[in-house]
This record gives C-alpha cells, structure tokens and sequence, in this order.
C-alpha cells in the first residue's frame, strides 16, 4: 500500500530533562501536533503551542525537528500510518461483506467526529485546503497519501466484484477516487455545521451511485 512510517532519527545533542527517552518525547510532540493540525490545519498551529500543551521547553523542540517543515512531515507521516491501520482494519474485516466494511467505516467517522464536538476532521484534508502555503515536498506527501487511502479502498472495492456486489467490469481504481475526493469534502461541510449531516448525505449519494452487481 506504500504505507509511511515514522523512523525514528539517531539521537543527537543534549538529551530531554524532563525524564522520557528521547523516543517518548519525539512520540508526544507527534501526536499532540497531529491532534492540533487536525483540528485547525497548519497556519494556526505554532510550535509554541504544541509545546505549550506538552510542557517540553522551547529549547528542547529543535533537539527533535530542525524545522517546523520537518515536524510537519512527521507529523503526517505518523497520522498516515495511523489511519491506514484503521482503513486497513475496517476495509479487510473479512466477517463482513466488502461494502458492508465501508459502511462500517463511514459509521465510525461519524462516531469519531460527533465524539470530539466536529473539532477534529481530517489531517490530510486540513493541509490540502493550506496549499499554497506548503512546499512541493508537503504536496507531493499529501498526493501520495491520498494515493495510498485510495489503493486501500480499490482493493476492498474489488472484494465486492468478487462477491458479486459490483459488476465484473467495475473501475475500482476510479470509484476510489470518487469517495475520496467527495468524502474530505464532506469532512469539511460535516465540521462547518456542527453535523454529521453531511458525511451521511455524502455516503448515501456514493452507495446509490455505485453500479449494481
């Protein structure tokens, strides 16, 4: 699936003195950046905030990062990998019919984003409406991960011809890409009115389009 992960980098300079490894405190500066840029994407996301609500001196930030660029890539990395295990997880779960698992997928974002108050949507669609404000190298990233998400949805797509559920001559590839492209942006509408209202809008469109089998 080309999934990234995030490698650790070799220890350098001083380490922390607030008394994690140098693993643990690269691990909580990555997830309270992913939990920041998903919810306000990555303008309003300074590092004096992240770590602010860390506790790490500012000091210590650029002993992990060399730059807010860095941090960022990480950072998407981390939540790329994340929810491909959570994609991977809904979308092979073979106890069901393959387009019962996205089903079941859109059933848990909607859970997901009603549990956090629609504060929190997607990472990846937060940073693609900033870019402009982002390097080719971040670009580049976000295509590859979108790419990715969609292979993952191509190949449980392809589950339901076999099942039967899509025609034979089904362009799975190309239907992957229609969920994503109208989900991120459903993501968006479902955080603009405080509502789940419009992922189910979405997915009821997506499901009554796709082609009987």
């Amino acid at each position: 699936t080309g999934v990234q992960t995030c490698a650790l980098p070799i220890s350098r300079g001083r380490p922390a003195q607030h008394g994690h490894t140098y693993a643990d405190t690269r691990d909580l500066l990555i997830r309270r950046g992913m939990e920041l840029l998903t919810e306000q994407g990555i303008a309003a996301t300074s590092i004096e905030r992240v770590l602010q609500s860390t506790g790490i001196p500012k000091g210590s930030f650029y002993h992990y990062f060399a730059t807010k660029h860095d941090f960022t890539l990480a950072v998407m990395d981390a939540y790329h990998h994340y929810f491909c295990r959570k994609l991977t997880r809904y979308l092979e779960d073979e106890s069901l019919p393959p387009l019962a698992r996205l089903v079941a997928f859109v059933d848990s974002a909607c859970r997901g984003m009603t549990r956090f108050a629609f504060q929190r949507g997607c990472l990846v669609g937060n940073l693609g409406q900033e870019v402009v404000q982002l390097s080719p190298e971040l670009r580049l990233r976000l295509e590859q991960i979108l790419l990715d998400w969609e292979a993952l949805l191509a190949r449980c797509l392809r589950d339901a011809v076999t099942a039967g559920e899509l025609p034979p001559d089904c362009d799975c590839p190309a239907l992957a890409h229609q969920f994503w492209i109208g989900w991120e942006g459903a993501v968006l509408r479902a955080k603009l009115e405080q509502s789940a209202r419009p992922l189910d809008v979405f997915a009821g469109f997506y499901f009554a389009g796709l082609p009987p089998g």
